[in-house]
């Protein structure tokens, strides 16, 4: 149990500004998104005998995470605009960061269940089968939901080309 928790400890240490990352893309607030972090830092540690596969602490921690947030975003039920510098000075030198304010208005339209396996398949590099297990669905159910947000994300990116050449 001793090495799990190191394991937890060092994988956190090693990728905190991920992790930082994926709460702030859901809360689009700093103060809050620490919050979240730590919080799940709090969860992770009080329910880590829970983890039965040690190689999936980053999917595992994750999920933590993402539940998190949801949560917050429920209890406040707020929404945060933010622009691109404020995003960039949060996250300085990292290079996944928005660099399409359209793409990035684009997803924040998007409900909450595509924009989650949009940012954890392409902002956050995991597999579909880290997806899926992020998310507590089936690999077949996140495949779907990926298609239909990539088809969402066309629809109103094309909109979008359209109208500014009008």
């Amino acid at each position: 149990m001793k090495q799990i928790e190191n394991s937890l400890i060092r994988y956190i240490t090693e990728n905190k500004e991920n992790i930082y990352r994926l709460a702030y893309s859901y809360v689009k607030n700093s103060e809050d998104a620490l919050d979240i972090v730590q919080d799940s830092i709090h969860r992770a540690i009080s329910s880590i005998q829970t983890i039965k596969n040690p190689k999936a602490i980053k999917s595992w921690f994750y999920r933590i995470v993402v539940n998190t947030s949801l949560d917050f975003l429920r209890k406040q039920k707020k929404v945060y605009i933010v622009d691109q510098e404020t995003l960039e000075s949060y996250s300085p030198g990292i290079n996944d960061v928005y660099n399409n304010i359209d793409l990035e208005r684009a997803l924040d339209d998007l409900p909450i269940k595509y924009r989650s396996v949009i940012v954890l398949r392409y902002f956050e590099d995991l597999k579909i089968e880290e997806v899926a297990d992020v998310l507590d669905e089936n690999v077949n159910t996140i495949k779907t939901r990926l298609y239909q947000a990539l088809r969402l994300l066309r629809v109103k990116m094309n909109a979008e080309s359209v109208e500014e050449v009008k």
